[in-house]
């Protein structure tokens, strides 16, 4: 599935990804290949993911933690939006 996250300053990642987890106002859910279509509030906490070839702009990189091919990135808020296989993320 293609993963976008979007901040007010950039688009941070565009890329295909396997895994997506994130802060939910329910609790933390994961989002796998071909979910069912979801738009939700996110809170503050850690967006995870993880994909074989992971693309991250070079100006961007140090937003992120990377451990063995797992990412993760500190957001304060935000929404998530899943249809079609692509995942956009709004987050602040």
């Amino acid at each position: 599935m293609i993963l976008e996250i979007v901040t007010p300053e950039a688009t941070l990642v565009h890329s295909d990804v396997e895994l997506i987890s994130v802060p939910g106002i329910n609790g933390e859910f994961q989002i796998l290949n071909n979910h069912a279509p979801i738009v939700s509030l996110l809170v503050e906490g850690t967006v995870n993911f993880k994909g074989d070839n992971v693309k991250i702009e070079e100006e961007f990189q140090d937003k992120f933690t990377n451990v063995k091919g797992a990412y993760s990135l500190a957001i304060k808020s935000g929404t998530i939006e899943m249809k079609e296989n692509k995942v956009i993320i709004l987050a602040d």
